[in-house]
């Protein structure tokens, strides 16, 4: 009977050991379901701006204040994951997690010498041990082991090398192969000699302690030691650790990049969640206009600061983007992004009223105009340096930057108009207190604008008149071109600011570096507080602006003799137009002499000031400039609008959208019937030639 027994016995056991395999294998599945690997280290790692190649411009530590660089095993130096695998683990490859010939070697060592001689440590459970940081106790020993066999069944290899590149500290706050390269060696880690390879595979295991800038002789024996072993292994030559011992350890960390910070803190903050940033930014452009503005700082008055903006103008990529002189400089609030704050544009506005007067045939560049003390209502504009010019042409006034002349055509154009067609196509002004609504001083920078916002307003005199945003990032929504001026108009203003003379102080082999055309334009705020300078040309638009950051004046600091050197200094540094310098005339361009002109074209007229000096100033008393207007309207028919008017010498004239208005030439009041709904133009005109204009918005009402 016992022998019997005995075989059911031993099935009975097998039967025990095979379910009691199948709950064990089926607890560590359930567990491996309900606590996956914790990545969350892995994936939180410092965000990054990158140039148009890929290069890092600047990168930002993750909250906890850690610069911890993302890395995998395919952009590293082959030589340095050879030497980390041939140091920390030869089996790598052929374990599945935990290797049981170094776990059973570390047993025998710990039980016949009574302390822990090797470590049975695997690639796997460092990562394991990096991925959730616990106490090195047994336990945690344990838990790192089914960590690792838990990483072993759902990561490839590779993966599991890449949580290590990436977790690895090595010092400080630095964590990842890549951050400890570009800190400790000023480079990436796709190149690494042997002594800086040797250097990154034993810096984790005590990064405290071997640090190189504090205990060179411990980071210098730690090294040596792994040159050896590699000797060894016959993965370096002898001449080769030779070489390696002789080779300097560092002796400080090195700043990670740092361009385009301001750039690179506006995207960032515009997209928090995205840890990869792509620009359009050319690295070695970047770098140098950064210090040409810190070495420009040393020309400029006390405090003062300055922003520079360079684009293609084919599809608008920013290439360049210069937020302030010295980011670090908090005198000059360095962190201040001055390519997005609201200033003053002087003149230059001007080139657009003028633009517009080209495409409302107003004016041509021919056109003979006055530049002479005039009154505008109550309005008396001057020019920069109190001096007149007379009788000239357009192009002569516009070159010369004369105020009365762009005043007069503004006059006629439109403030209202001009602020509405910015508005529509994304480049609303910024007003003040002190004039909230569009006036003539707009086109003497009555307003507010950014340098973003004017050099997006050039780049469309450089595309035919053409406007849309500016691509900084290529995950930037594309948006739609819009038309503000004709290109006859852009083409009359190319010609005109391509022929403005340059000023002195940039004419020259260090100024420029090789000739070439372009269109520019410069201007300075009331009071001096902002210089200005915008040019262009076939392949470029630049922008620059100099000033103080709080507002306040720079007495003999403007636009002509501040920002217009560095306009051109920048454009030397830029490649010259791969294809014409100058694009044909289109058909509608009338290249003739004034003589040839039609009649209406031939003089712009403006009526001095000595002509109204008794007179008393003539004012639109309503409808008030840029207000909306309800009026009835029955069966077609609209109800007249009121218009009145104050000051002046009478007869009176009335003009709606340029066209003469019957009305009582004695009276200061008149009346006006609508056709419809939309933008209205209505002038009213004195004896002496005194104008006030208004435009506003007619809608129906009840």
């Amino acid at each position: 009977m016992p022998a019997l027994k005995h075989p059911l016995l031993r099935h009975r056991r097998i039967g025990y050991g095979l379910a009691a395999l199948v709950i064990i294998t089926s607890v560590l599945l359930a567990l491996d379901g309900i606590l996956p690997p914790p990545l969350d280290r892995a994936r939180q790692t410092s965000t990054l701006v990158l140039d148009a190649q890929g290069r890092m411009l600047r990168a930002f530590t993750t909250p906890p204040g850690v610069w911890r660089l993302s890395a995998r095993s395919d952009e590293v130096d082959p030589l340095y994951l050879r030497m980390l695998l041939a140091y920390e683990d030869q089996r790598f490859e052929l374990h599945p997690g935990v290797d049981p010939l170094a776990v059973v070697r570390a047993l025998g060592q710990w039980c016949s010498q009574g302390r822990i001689v090797s470590g049975a440590s695997t690639l796997t459970m460092q990562a394991a041990r990096l991925l959730e940081p616990h106490p090195r106790t047994m336990s945690g020993k344990f838990g790192e082991m089914l960590r690792a066999l838990q990483l072993e069944q759902r990561y490839r290899k590779a993966e599991i090398l890449d949580f290590y590149l990436t977790l690895a500290p090595y010092g400080g706050n630095l964590e990842g192969v890549r951050a400890a390269a570009l800190a400790w060696f000023g480079k990436e880690p796709t190149r690494l000699t042997p002594s800086e390879a040797a250097l990154l595979v034993v810096l984790p295991q005590a990064p405290s302690r071997l640090r190189p800038d504090r205990f060179p002789e411990r980071a210098r024996a730690a090294r040596d030691k792994v040159l050896l072993r590699m000797a060894q292994l016959a993965i370096l030559s002898e001449q080769q650790v030779i070489e390696a011992r002789q080779e300097l350890l560092p002796t400080h960390l090195r700043s990670l990049p740092f361009l385009a910070p301001h750039l690179a803190e506006r995207l960032r903050t515009t997209q928090p969640a995205t840890v990869i940033h792509r620009t359009f930014i050319e690295r070695g452009l970047q770098h140098t206009l950064e210090t040409l503005a810190r070495q420009q700082q040393s020309t400029l008055e006390l405090n003062s600061s300055l922003a520079i903006l360079v684009v293609a103008n084919r599809d608008r990529r920013v290439l360049a983007y210069v937020g302030a002189s010295d980011f670090h400089d908090s005198r000059r609030a360095g962190q201040v992004d001055l390519v997005r704050a609201v200033r003053s544009p002087g003149s230059t506005l001007k080139p657009l009223v003028y633009g517009l007067g080209f495409d409302d045939l107003l004016i041509h560049p021919e056109t003979l105009i006055e530049d002479v003390p005039t009154r505008f209502g109550d309005y008396s504009p001057t020019n920069f340096r109190n001096t007149y010019a007379g009788q000239l042409t357009v192009r002569e006034a516009l070159q010369q930057s004369l105020n009365i002349p762009a005043v007069a055509i503004l006059e006629q154009v439109g403030p209202a108009r001009v602020a509405a067609r910015l508005r529509e196509v994304g480049l609303p002004l910024h007003w003040s207190k002190a004039h909230p609504q569009p006036g003539l001083p707009l086109v003497l920078g009555g307003v507010g604008m950014t340098l973003e916002e004017l050099v997006t307003l050039y780049v469309g005199f450089a595309n035919g008149g053409l406007i849309a945003p500016l691509w900084f990032s290529p995950t930037d929504p594309a948006g739609s071109e819009q038309r503000l001026l004709t290109e006859t108009a852009c083409w009359y203003l190319g010609e005109i600011l391509r022929s403005a003379p340059v000023p002195q102080n940039v004419v020259g082999p260090a100024s420029v570096a090789r000739p070439r055309v372009i269109a520019h334009k410069t201007g300075t705020s009331y009071g001096f507080r902002d210089a200005w300078a915008l040019g262009y040309d076939a392949d470029y638009t630049v922008g620059v602006w100099v000033g103080r950051p709080d507002g306040s004046p720079s007495p003999g600091y403007y636009g002509r003799n501040t920002a217009a050197p560095l306009l051109f200094r920048v454009f030397g540094l830029l490649p010259e137009p791969a294809g014409q310098p100058v694009a044909p005339p289109p058909d509608a361009v009338l290249r003739v002499q004034r003589e040839q002109l039609p009649e209406r074209l031939r003089y712009f007229r403006t009526r001095p000031a000595r002509e109204t000096v008794n007179a008393p100033p003539l004012t639109l008393t309503f409808p008030v400039a840029g207000s909306t207007v309800e009026l009835p309207e029955r069966d077609g028919v609209w109800a007249e609008l009121p218009l009145s008017a104050k000051g002046g010498v009478k007869p009176l004239h009335w003009l709606v959208n340029g066209r003469p208005l019957a009305a009582a030439p004695w009276r200061r009041e008149a009346f006006w019937q609508p056709d419809g709904a939309g933008s209205a133009r209505i002038t009213v005109l004195d004896q002496v030639g005194q104008a006030a204009s208004a435009e506003v918005w007619i809608s129906r009402g009840e």
